[in-house]
């Protein structure tokens, strides 16, 4: 499926969703991620910070920050910097996300998980995500378990994809978690 109708298809799906219904999976998917051996085995996490529109990560992050190292991406031109989590120094940044303070750059290769924001995944592993290419340029520099999450209806047979877009090694949705077959 081409990656404007699926964007358009998701963003239809997602309004229908009542506050509960978001709330409810959010708790589904973080519940599953946690039970996942790459999670229990990871100290230094990269997962974004949510947009109304995403599964939310606050609680996850509110849940987790004492016991893992928790890194946020800042957007910098095109790309994205890592910095550590600190709910205490955050802005409102690029794209209306809350980013990071500070200047305590990560480099991508000390990151061992990479929690991955996305508007659709299929069975492979392929992503589509919002259209600018920041996490394509940042995963296809990083050796850390990329982990893909969303609704189960974010979950597809298919997606077309492009030479530079970077495919995840698990997708894990409110019902269950996918390990992608290989390519």
């Amino acid at each position: 499926m081409k990656k404007e109708t699926v964007r358009t298809n998701i963003r239809t799906r997602k309004a229908l969703l009542s506050e509960q219904e978001k709330i409810d999976a959010a708790r589904a998917v973080f519940a599953l991620l946690e039970q996942t051996p790459a999670f229990m085995m990871a100290d230094r996490i990269l997962v974004y910070h949510s947009l109304p529109d995403e599964l939310s990560t606050l609680e996850f992050l509110d849940k987790w920050h004492t016991r893992k190292h928790f890194f946020l991406p800042r957007v910098n031109g095109v790309n994205l910097d890592i910095l550590p989590y600190d709910r205490t120094r955050l802005h409102l940044g690029a794209f209306q996300i809350e980013e990071p303070d500070g200047d305590e750059i990560t480099p991508v290769d000390s990151i061992e998980m990479i929690i991955v924001p996305g508007v659709a995944y299929d069975h492979n592993g392929r992503r589509v995500g919002r259209g600018k290419g920041f996490y394509d340029r940042l995963l296809a520099t990083s050796h850390a378990v990329k982990i893909g999450v969303s609704y189960d209806f974010q979950l597809i047979d298919e997606i077309e994809t492009e030479e530079h877009d970077i495919p995840v090694d698990i997708v894990i949705t409110d019902r269950k978690v996918c390990y992608p077959r290989r390519r």
